[in-house]
């Protein structure tokens, strides 16, 4: 018999979106937000990218998956989560480890949102040149 083990918050980000991520051995059961994911994430690619790391790892019927997101967009949530869930992951199973590595599965995307700029219409476009 498996133990279940629950640990610390395993924490994701991505954009401005933040997720917490707690996994257990269990049946399968994946609740974002205290939702279904398939409801949550209600995009296919979307749930591809959240189910990413469980697939490569074997798991999807394993591991029962809690996670709470704040912020940002349904993507930045979603990229959010696959993280979360990878090093939730390695923590059950150090061997997952060079697999999700080699598939960036393990890297946190550094891109974020550049700021507007003074006397600019947004970050870079400017406002129409007007010789008269």
């Amino acid at each position: 018999m498996e133990t279940t083990k629950i640990r610390t918050l395993f924490t994701g980000r991505r954009k401005s979106s933040v997720a917490r991520v707690r996994i257990t051995h269990g049946k399968g059961k994946f609740l974002v937000n205290s939702v279904n994911s398939p409801d949550y994430f209600k995009r296919k690619t979307l749930q591809k990218i959240v189910e990413q790391p469980l697939e490569l790892a074997g798991g999807l019927e394993k591991y029962d998956i809690t996670a709470n997101v704040d912020g940002g967009g349904l993507s930045g949530q979603a990229g959010a989560v696959r993280l979360g869930i990878a090093r939730a992951l390695i923590s059950l199973n150090p061997e997952f480890r060079a697999a999700l590595k080699k598939a960036g599965f393990l890297t946190r995307d550094p891109r974020e949102v550049e700021r507007k700029k003074y006397g600019l219409a947004g970050a870079r476009k400017r406002f129409q040149f007007s010789k008269r």
